[in-house]
């Protein structure tokens, strides 16, 4: 009687480890049926690598506003924008680094940035030329917030256009999250703006 029982327990411990062996592996296939992180497709990659001169332009907008702003709201703005797309711009870059895919140049003197295209042949949205870019390099005072805020609202504009396309074409959730923060700062900041711009 012993020995039968004996076997019971067995045949059950040896059922018990087997059904947690097959649950073990129910698991793993679920979550390799989830998307990984890491994935990727070219609409992340535009997005990443477009948004990265499209930042770098803002921010040498805002750098600007030292020495030729004349309201403090303008400047302590023109401060944020900097703070906040510095990071991203970092963010962005090491993405593509661990895509394999090219890092834009961080070098914005010189170019014309009228002339910086997206992979469909047109023109990034919002991005300045260099005759706009002169124009604010050009002022101070009064007439410098005005056509800081009007640039910087068409330019935050174009980003949010882009980060929607992202959301849209994009299948990255790095990337995703990213633009839907952009959507979300970029629009408080252009409703901040617009007020600013009130007589």
């Amino acid at each position: 009687m012993m020995r039968k029982t004996l076997a019971v327990i067995a045949l059950m411990a040896t059922a018990g480890l087997t059904l947690t062996a097959c649950g073990e592996g129910s698991d793993d296939e679920a979550k390799s049926s989830t998307p990984s992180k890491s994935e990727f497709n070219d609409a992340d990659v535009s997005f990443a690598q477009e948004m990265i001169p499209h930042h770098e332009q803002a921010i040498e907008m805002a750098q600007l506003a030292q020495g030729r702003a004349s309201s403090a709201d303008v400047l302590e703005l023109a401060e944020n924008i900097e703070v906040a797309q510095g990071p991203e711009i970092d963010t962005l870059g090491s993405w593509l680094e661990s895509w394999g895919e090219d890092v834009p140049s961080g070098d914005m003197a010189g170019m014309d940035h009228g002339d910086m295209s997206n992979d469909s042949g047109g023109t990034m949205p919002g991005m300045m030329d260099e005759e706009e870019m002169n124009d604010l390099k050009g002022a101070s005072g009064a007439a410098w917030d005005r056509i800081f805020l009007e640039m910087m609202i068409e330019h935050h504009e174009g980003a949010i256009q882009m980060a929607q396309v992202e959301l849209e074409d994009g299948q990255n959730p790095h990337a995703h999250a990213m633009a839907s923060k952009i959507i979300r700062d970029q629009q408080a900041e252009i409703i901040q703006m617009e007020q600013l711009l009130e007589p």
